[in-house]
């Protein structure tokens, strides 16, 4: 594609935006001029760069850009659109004006990754995939990373189309030859055992020609790729996890996975995997912490920040005299909790009370006690027995020991561990 762009453009569909408009730059702008106008727009809109009641309308902003720049920063998508607007781009309107009819062949080789028969190349033979495999993988986070969004600069290695050669594999003017193995079609079938006894038919690129269908000699070679049509480069890429994102979320960059000669790039996409937090538990939008008071301060009130929130922030609370907290306690702290995607809006904080008791022995003498004991309510009154024994125990003890070893089904949950076993059937005597 020339610098001043095609003749026979089509303009923008009605609703579709006009991506040189976005970048504010002309329809014949050389891709320097395209670049400086992206990252200008970056910059203005980017979400960390905005105050906080302007993030979520600049967050729309900052992906249509950056939209537009992705596309119009590569020829073979800039000319695309050119010629076809956002309909080039969008499956529903078949990918393009006139784009050919769903086929059957490429339905199955989707789902089934085979195809109706027919020899490679042949009517009915294996196609080359019209886009590029995805590439996906995780992205741990930490949770006050999704609190307060964050903004990920990386370098990564990728495939591209060999600028020097443009994808062919081969020298200036040298004329192809038609690969034997794959018969021109760039793409063969094979087999592959997945599991004792089974085997699936698969359709993979040619290794003998690279998937190109043509057969170059080593001398007729392109000296840059080396006859493997592309070659690895480093490219800085940035990712931006948006606040209150999820567990699971995906973050995708579009058309930045490994470039294939006569191929559209897959997508790097990104699930968010959330860490463990050692104070927050995290579900939806609310968050939940420990409330460690100690006892007095649970009989008697307190007025102290009682925790550190995820953005640095102290969480205060002011605890009257004559409110007693009790262990396992739950206070609901509103709008303290995770921020929402959109809008100023968070969830809640719900705080657990954990009473922190004294250690043995914490009063010197039993005058403190006795002082102590008058100041805590009176004991209930004795429960009227027949006779009395007085008996030793232990301390410490374990619960969960509670009838050990002795052949009741109660003991570990053993009654649920068989219904799992027989899928929760119960034998009755009709």
């Amino acid at each position: 594609m020339s610098e001043g762009g095609p003749s026979n453009s089509t303009p923008p569909e009605q609703g579709d935006p006009d991506l040189y408009e976005l970048l504010g730059v002309d329809k014949n702008a050389s891709q320097d001029e395209i670049k400086k106008a992206y990252r200008k727009l970056a910059l203005q809109h980017h979400p960390d760069k905005v105050p906080e009641d302007q993030r979520a309308e600049s967050e729309v902003k900052f992906k249509a850009v950056t939209q537009a720049y992705e596309i119009l920063r590569d020829e073979e998508k800039r000319h695309l659109y050119d010629t076809h607007g956002m309909a080039a781009f969008d499956p529903s309107r078949g990918g393009g004006p006139g784009g050919p009819e769903p086929d059957l062949n490429d339905i199955l080789a989707q789902m089934f990754g085979m195809n109706m028969g027919g020899m490679p190349g042949g009517p009915g033979g294996p196609r080359r995939p019209r886009r590029g495999p995805d590439e996906e993988q995780e992205y741990k986070v930490t949770l006050e990373e999704l609190y307060k969004g964050k903004t990920v600069k990386f370098a990564a290695n990728k495939k591209v189309v060999c600028p020097q050669c443009k994808g062919t594999g081969a020298r200036d003017k040298v004329k192809p030859n038609k690969c034997d193995r794959c018969r021109g079609a760039g793409m063969q079938e094979a087999f592959r055992q997945i599991g004792p006894g089974l085997v699936r038919k698969e359709v993979i690129p040619c290794d003998h020609c690279q998937g190109s269908g043509n057969y170059y000699k080593e001398k007729d070679r392109c000296k840059r790729c080396k006859g493997k049509r592309t070659v690895t480069e480093t490219k800085a890429l940035e990712i931006y996890i948006p606040r209150g994102s999820v567990q699971g979320e995906r973050i995708v960059l579009e058309g930045e996975a490994d470039q294939f000669p006569d191929q559209t790039p897959g997508d790097i996409i990104f699930t968010l995997t959330e860490e463990p937090h050692d104070v927050f538990t995290r579900i939806g939008h609310d968050l939940s912490a420990d409330l460690s008071v100690t006892l007095a301060e649970a009989l008697t009130g307190f007025s102290r920040v009682v925790l550190k929130h995820l953005d640095g922030r102290g969480i205060h609370l002011d605890r009257p005299r004559g409110k007693v907290l009790r262990p396992g306690e739950v206070l609901k702290v509103p709008g303290e909790g995770m921020p929402m995607k959109r809008g100023d809006n968070k969830g809640d904080l719900y705080l657990i009370a954990k009473i922190e008791f004294p250690p043995d022995g914490w009063l010197p003498d039993d005058a403190s006690y006795e002082a102590l004991q008058k100041l805590l309510p009176a004991p209930k009154p004795p429960i009227p027995v027949e006779e009395v024994d007085e008996v030793s125990y232990e301390e410490n003890a374990d619960i969960e020991q509670m009838g050990a070893h002795q052949g009741d089904p109660r003991y570990g949950n053993e009654w649920e561990d068989d219904d799992e076993e027989t899928g929760g059937a119960q034998c009755a005597t009709q």
